[in-house]
């Protein structure tokens, strides 16, 4: 599989898959200097009248027409054979970006109907912050990050703000800025006791000593 490799490497990669997308994703290419779809994803973008740099997937899940369009819209295009394939289409595009080590990879189109592909979609923040990648899931009623250290964050467009252990344990949580402040707590998975804080100060600070902890700040 021949990939060219963007020079100068991306520092900002948003990766738009075929799960739940709205016209609002569209705001986040305002930060991106290099965009992937996966799948459906690429048409999304297309018929958006936005060039994927690159288009990657077994394209299943479009039409025949759909999928030439695609090809010939993208500035590069690969396919993969549906049945002869390890990863979804989303971590295809994931393990692209994350090869060439970007500051950031934002993922949007990951969440939707299918929990499946959705809950492995959110183990893609463990693997890239592993690789130590900032990594974010985004759309129109989450922002979802991964920390197993120390992360801060500005008051976001959600009244919401739950963590959750995506280890079976999860140490020392102390949370500053909070309306529910925490000093060296302790999550194991099965626990909600993480769930629904909301933001006292424009700026809050999650800090942990062991384990990997999900951020997710969430709106109805």
């Amino acid at each position: 599989m021949l990939i060219h490799t963007p020079e100068p490497r991306p520092s900002q990669v948003i990766i738009y898959a075929g799960g739940q997308l709205g016209d609002s994703m569209l705001t986040l290419l305002e930060t991106a200097d290099y965009v992937i779809g996966a799948d459906r994803g690429a048409l999304f973008l297309i018929q958006h009248h936005i060039q994927p740099d690159l288009a990657v997937g077994d394209f299943d899940s479009v039409q025949e027409n759909e999928r030439i369009w695609i090809r010939e819209q993208s500035r590069q295009y690969i396919d993969f054979d549906a049945v002869d394939k390890d990863y979804t289409d989303t971590e295809l595009a994931f393990n692209i970006a994350l090869e060439w080590l970007p500051e950031q990879i934002t993922l949007c189109g990951v969440t939707g109907t299918r929990l499946d592909h959705t809950l492995a979609n959110i183990h893609l923040l463990r693997k890239a912050l592993d690789a130590g990648v900032a990594c974010r899931i985004v759309d129109d009623h989450n922002l979802i990050m991964i920390t197993n250290s120390a992360l801060t964050l500005t008051r976001q467009p959600f009244p919401y703000i739950s963590l959750l252990p995506l280890s079976s344990v999860v140490t020392g949580i102390t949370l500053e800025g909070f309306a529910y402040p925490l000093t060296n707590a302790t999550l194991q998975i099965g626990q909600s006791l993480g769930i629904s804080n909301e933001f006292v100060n424009e700026e809050v600070t999650i800090t942990v000593t062991d384990g990997y902890l999900l951020v997710m700040c969430s709106r109805d």
